[in-house]
Order: structure tokens, then C-alpha cells, then sequence
């Protein structure tokens, strides 16, 4: 499918295309007619794009720190690559699509396959031709509204939660400072609402459109006295309130909104403006000065958009879809009207001449515009099974077809792009074939940078291609188990970023389907990503306690630093949680350390209250090893962040270790202490892959014994079920 793409590094916007994206339950697959560019956005997303690198580091210095943060804990070289990769990447743009149903994931929806739909959301209503959005952020469209009209769905939504914002009343006199699209829109909105309205903006064509739009009065800025237009229609009061919806670094907006409204008057921002606040028009009049979050309450919140957990109209009346829904009605009954405000149709291919207009490079001359729609064309006849789910990338010279390894990638996000990938890369022995992702683009990203010969979206595509005999796995975590099943099944070696499997019943299954496919000479390839055990320093200290009898005492310090409970890892149907998504790697290291298999599991809570048995946020897990060994885990996530994240102490028979974060290493015996030290962390990423590949290029069996798995993963399951119970658990 064609989709609208924008160059990270240059801003320069193409049509491109990317394997179809793929459906997921409480999502719905949508045929896009037609797309709103959203003018200020999207323009200030190009114009930041194209300013100087030193520029935008000036300008994101949060962004800054994480760079350099990152330069500390994996080296300059890494970090320079991982940052160069990012830039010479596309990004998705746009937010607002109205389209046809073509499939919905899940059942018992309201919205069904052929229904016509408004769309929202920049991480899914992007300019293309197919769009995978959540349920939540899709709107039925009314017999009564054009698709067209339709499209402008979510700018409406966020106008209209700012006039809610406001809270007009009948008769008030509401002045919107900025005239663009979204001011259009907020003017015609509070007209609804029986307000008096002034709008106020820079250009006069704009000033002469919103007088068309309902506007009781429209003063140009620069050369009306506003001040002056404001008093005399509110007889000396002032305004009641001021919605400001304009987009400018400048902070004139919220001064001037200061000055305009009366005593105890109502500010609300919803455009991006300069945000330093005058202190005497604000604090002598005691203002209310507030803030709109784009289309309303459940925007940004996953529980709501991505798992469809709705908020009670009692408590949250107007939900951001329930926000959609009111403004196509409002368009259905004509109250609203749109068609004035589209200047400008483009079809989909001509899109770079649609960003040429919005950012003025068309021309010399800036050509006036306000709603610039991207039309699909009436693709009615077309079937979803005609896209592609594949797209050959050419722009890198593929890996020789005679390599023994032949990889395809399932799932290429930031972990994998910046951890399993690139090792994979360094080995000649290895060919890089397909890589999947939900999200076609991102695919087509990573096929583009690492050399992989095609990008999809399927990963039927990958498991079921002839010309792949290796696969890895880094999808989310409630993908793990079905995708090992399925590429063991057929035949090939599998390679999966941990968790193994987020339930007792998926382990059973993958036991079942290794056991069939094993034979009296050769069992399947299966390895997991427990990466700690490859670490040169775990290397280094396995090495020293190699003589060692008596058994070991373990203690794991993690600062692991605090993750929302919204954060789709902690979600026990997709993530599994924090124990089983990430406590299973110091459990394996423990495993490889003692070369003993867990016997008794006891997890304990840090939290207090009603809800500590469900959270696995801070815990302090016990293991018991068959031969008597002890290791304590101490996963906490109360700790400052500048903690080092890992600290290891291993003692036995005369002997202790301790591994600081993977970067210094301290052994002591006979009352002596020697220190080694690596300039940057190594987890041993590059090794596990290095093993991994040379096991299955030699015909070997895995870096990592499948019983070994097996404990690692159950003990994990145990630690879980302990902590629910109270109890140690034993396997």
C-alpha cells in the first residue's frame, strides 16, 4: 500500500510503499477516502525536521541527556549508530482519516466490517491508504456526513473538548486568538454554545473567513486596537474568556489573552504557543488559566484507547470518542459546516505538492489555504487481498543466498534494532531475508537499514518463506509462544527475546511440540534471549569459581526504575507483568551461576496495602537451588535513578564476586582483591548471538540447554504465583 512518510533526518515527505499493516484485536483495519493534513502540526513537524542537528539538540535537550546517557552505558560508537539509524529513517504523519471498515479484531463490537468511520490518532489514522486504529478512536459517520467532511473528525474533537474547556455559558462573549483550521472550527463550535464571539489573528484572510464562519467580530492583530474592539463589546467588562488556538514560539498570545479578559475570567490554550505567563494581568485578576489535551479524556491513556477500557459516561461524560461522535453529529445537522474550509484537494500521489503548499515552498508567493484534504480516490472494487503483504527493499545490496544462516526478523523494535540486529550483521555466515512488524513502515525502516531483502507485515510471511531457516523473535511478549510453535513447527531454529511464554498451560505446549519434533540424534534449535550469562564479566566469574563445591549465596540488587501500570508490560495478558518479563533473566543468570536447577520459590512484595499481593513493581524473590545454594533477588523500582541498575554478589568455597552493572568486575580470595573493567556495559547481547548462529550454522545443539529453559521459566511462573499466594512455591 502507498503511505505518506516523512525523513527523520531532512523532513522531506514522500509517498512510499510499505507492507499493509497488521490487524490486532480491539483494533479495526480501515480503507482511508480521505485524509486531513492538519496544517500547523504537520508543518512544524517538517520545519523542525529540517533545521540543523545542533539546531534541534538546542531545542530538545531532554533528548540531549538521553543521548548522552546512552554514550556512557554502550560506548560513543554504538549510541552514533543507533542515532544515525533513527535519522535516516521515515516517520508515519498525519492524525485524521475517515474511511471503510475492512476487518475488526475482536468480537461483539459495535463497529463491523463495510461500517464508514472517522479515525484519530497520530500513531494510527496516519496519511495511507490501509490504517489499523483502536476502537476508541474510531467513530461511526452519520448517513447525513460526507466521507470528506468526515475526515475533519479529529481537528473538530480537539475543539471541541477546548470549548469544554472553557465552559461557555449562554450569552458569554469568548474571544479565539488564531484563526487557522482549528480556530474555524472552535468559532463555529461556541456559536453552538450561544456565545458572543471576536476572533483575532494576523492575516486578513483568515479575519474575512471567520466572520464567514459565525464570528460576531474578527480583528486583524497587528493593525486593530483588539484591547480597545474588546472593551467596547462587553461594555468596559472584558471578555469572559479566551480560547487560544493559535500555533507560534511567541508568547503574545497568552499576554494578549491576559489583557482582554475580565476579573475571574477563563483561559484555555489549546494551540502551541509561548508559555511564559505574565504575572500581573493574570495574578490581579486572579485568572483561570487551563490547558486542553487534544480530543479529551482517554487520549494517551492505553487502557482506554488500546485495550478499549471506556470510562462511565457518569463519571467521564464526554470521553474523547464520545467527543467525535458529538461533532460529526453537529456536522450531520449542519450546525457545523466544513465545506468552506476545505481550500485545497490533493490526490494521495500528489501529497508532496499538498506539503509544498502548507509550507510554503510551492511558491514565492505563499498561497492562501485552511483545510487541505488528501483524497484516496473510490477504491470500492478493491479487495484487501490484493495489498501486498510483503515489499522487496532494493536500496541495500542483499547478503549472499549461499550463507548457511538465512534469518527472518518477527518484531524489529528499539531492542532489537539497537541490540540483536546489528550483532547478527557483524557474521558472514549470516543472511539477512525478511523482517516483520505489526506497522508496515517500521518494517520497511529496518529491511532499508540492515539489509534485509524484503519488509513485512505477516509473519506467516517469514515462518512459511522457503528461503528462511532461522528465525528471531522480539514481539511483544503474549506473541512469544504461538510464534515459537508455529516456526518450530516448521522446521525452523528459533532464536526469542524472553519471556519464553507467560503461562504454565503455553509452556506445556512449546515441552510438547520440542518432545514431537526431537529425534535420537538432533532436537530443534530453540534458544532464549537470556543475554546475562554471555556477559564477559559472568564469563570471567564463572571461570574463577570453577573448582568451587559447597553451594553458592546469590545476592541481585535491580534498580529497575518505575514503569506506569498503563505500560503494556505490566499488562498480564500481553506483557505478563514485570516478574515474568524481566525477573526471569537474573533467575537464569543464578541458574548458570550455580550450574543448579530452582527447587523452592518465594516472592515477598516491597509495597504495602490491599493490592500489594498484585504488585510486582518492588519484590524480593528467594530461590532455593537443588544443591542448597540460595540466591535473593532485590527488584525494586523506589530507587534513585542514577543508581547503577545491577549489582551481583556471588560467594562459595572461600570465593566472592561481585559485578557491578556489567561494567566492573571485583574478585576476591585469600584476602585479596583484583578489579576488571570494561569501558562501556556488556550484557553479552553480541555474544548470545554470536553462539546462537554458530550453534546452528555447525548443526550444534543450543547455547542454552532447552531443560535449562524450562527451569528458568517455571521458577519464574512459581515467583508469580507466590506472591499472589503468600507462600513459597515449590516447582
Amino acid at each position: 500500500m502507498k503511505q505518506v512518510t516523512q525523513h527523520n533526518k531532512t523532513g522531506s515527505v514522500q509517498v512510499e510503499q510499505v507492507p499493509l499493516p497488521a490487524l490486532k484485536p480491539g483494533f479495526a483495519l480501515v480503507k482511508t477516502r480521505y485524509s486531513l493534513i492538519s496544517a500547523g502540526t504537520e508543518r512544524a513537524s517538517i520545519n523542525q525536521r529540517r533545521t540543523s542537528l545542533i539546531a534541534r539538540a538546542k531545542s530538545q535537550p531532554d533528548m540531549v541527556l538521553k543521548v548522552l546517557e546512552q554514550v556512557k552505558q554502550y560506548g560513543l560508537i554504538t549510541t552514533y549508530r543507533r542515532v544515525m539509524n533513527k535519522l535516516e529513517s521515515t516517520a508515519p504523519i498525519g492524525y485524521s482519516v475517515s474511511g471503510t471498515v475492512v476487518a475488526v479484531g475482536g468480537k461483539d463490537v459495535a463497529i463491523k466490517a463495510g461500517d464508514r468511520v472517522a479515525c484519530a490518532g497520530a500513531a494510527y489514522a496516519n496519511h495511507a491508504e490501509y490504517v489499523v486504529v483502536p476502537l476508541h478512536l474510531c467513530a461511526k459517520i452519520p448517513k447525513t456526513v460526507s466521507l470528506d467532511d468526515a475526515a475533519y473528525t479529529t481537528l473538530g474533537a480537539i475543539a471541541l473538548q477546548g470549548v469544554r474547556q472553557i465552559e461557555p455559558t449562554l450569552g458569554e462573549t469568548i474571544v479565539v486568538i488564531g484563526l487557522g483550521l482549528l480556530g474555524q472550527l472552535t468559532i463555529q463550535l461556541l456559536k453552538v454554545s450561544g456565545c458572543f464571539v471576536i476572533g483575532v489573528d494576523l492575516d486578513e484572510t483568515t479575519v474575512q473567513l471567520a466572520r464567514e464562519c459565525g464570528a460576531d467580530i474578527a480583528v486583524r492583530r497587528d493593525t486593530g486596537d483588539v484591547k480597545s474592539v474588546v472593551r467596547t463589546a462587553t461594555k468596559g467588562l472584558g471578555a469572559d474568556a479566551v480560547l487560544i488556538t493559535a500555533a507560534t514560539p511567541s508568547n503574545d498570545p497568552v499576554e494578549l489573552a491576559g489583557e482582554l479578559c475580565r476579573e475571574k475570567g477563563r483561559v484555555v490554550l489549546v494551540g502551541d504557543v509561548g508559555l511564559t505567563l505574565p504575572r500581573a494581568p493574570y495574578y490581579v485578576k486572579e485568572l483561570d488559566f487551563r490547558l486542553s489535551r487534544s480530543l479529551g479524556p482517554g487520549r494517551y491513556d492505553p487502557e482506554y484507547e488500546e485495550r478499549g477500557k471506556d470510562y462511565p459516561a457518569g463519571y467521564v461524560r464526554w470521553s474523547e470518542n464520545r467527543n467525535m461522535q458529538e461533532f460529526l453529529r453537529l456536522v450531520g445537522t449542519h450546525q457545523v459546516e466544513l465545506q468552506k474550509l476545505t481550500t485545497h484537494r490533493f490526490l494521495l500521489d500528489e501529497a508532496q505538492a499538498a506539503y509544498a503548499l502548507i509550507t510554503g515552498a510551492k511558491s514565492k508567493r505563499r498561497e492562501h489555504y485552511v483545510g487541505v484534504l488528501l483524497d484516496y480516490g473510490d477504491r470500492v472494487s478493491e479487495s484487501i487481498d490484493e495489498q501486498p503483504r510483503t515489499v522487496n527493499v532494493t536500496t541495500k545490496e542483499a547478503a549472499s543466498t549461499v550463507a548457511p544462516v538465512k534469518i527472518g526478523f518477527i518484531g524489529a523494535g528499539n531492542f532489537a534494532q539497537g541490540f540483536l540486529i546489528p550483532n547478527i550483521e557483524r557474521s558472514r555466515t549470516t543472511s539477512l531475508v525478511g523482517v516483520c512488524n505489526a506497522n508496515g513502515l517500521s518494517a520497511t525502516n529496518a529491511a532499508r537499514t540492515f539489509g534485509f531483502e524484503f519488509a513485512t507485515s505477516e509473519p506467516t510471511e517469514i515462518i512459511g518463506s522457503e528461503s528462511i531457516n532461522t528465525v528471531f523473535i522480539a514481539t511483544r511478549h503474549n506473541l512469544h509462544a504461538p510464534l515459537i510453535i508455529e516456526a518450530l513447527k516448521a522446521g525452523k531454529s528459533v532464536f526469542v527475546e524472553k519471556p519464553l511464554a507467560l503461562n504454565a498451560e503455553q509452556v506445556k505446549e512449546i515441552q510438547k511440540v520440542y518432545k514431537s519434533l526431537s529425534s535420537a540424534d538432533r532436537s530443534p534449535m530453540l534458544m532464549v534471549g537470556f543475554n546475562r550469562r554471555f556477559a564477559p564479566h559472568v564469563q570471567h566469574a564463572k571461570r574463577f569459581f570453577e573448582n568451587a563445591v559447597g553451594p553458592y549465596v546469590i545476592q541481585y540488587r535491580v534498580s529497575a526504575g518505575a514503569v506506569p501500570r498503563t505500560h503494556w508490560t505490566r499488562d498480564p495478558l500481553e506483557g505478563g507483568g514485570r516478574i515474568v518479563g524481566e525477573v526471569c533473566h537474573f533467575i537464569d543468570l543464578m541458574q548458570y551461576l550455580t550450574a543448579s536447577v530452582p527447587s523452592k520459590v518465594y516472592a515477598e512484595p516491597v509495597s504495602g496495602g490491599a493490592n500489594a499481593s498484585s504488585d510486582d513493581d518492588s519484590v524480593v524473590i528467594t530461590v532455593k537451588f537443588l544443591d542448597g545454594s540460595v540466591g535473593t533477588i532485590s527488584y525494586f523500582a523506589n530507587g534513585d535513578t542514577a543508581l547503577p541498575k545491577e549489582r551481583v554478589e556471588i560467594s562459595s568455597t572461600g570465593r566472592s564476586a561481585v559485578i557491578d552493572n556489567f561494567q566492573r568486575l571485583s574478585l576476591y580470595q585469600n584476602g585479596k582483591k583484583r578489579e576488571f573493567k570494561l569501558s562501556s556495559i556488556d550484557k553479552g547481547h553480541r555474544e548470545e548471538v554470536r553462539r546462537f548462529l554458530a550453534a546452528v550454522q555447525e548443526g550444534k545443539t543450543s547455547p542454552i540447554p532447552f531443560d535449562s529453559l524450562m527451569a528458568t521459566t517455571m521458577a519464574t511462573l512459581k515467583a508469580v504465583e507466590s506472591l499472589q499466594v503468600g507462600v513459597p512455591v515449590e516447582l
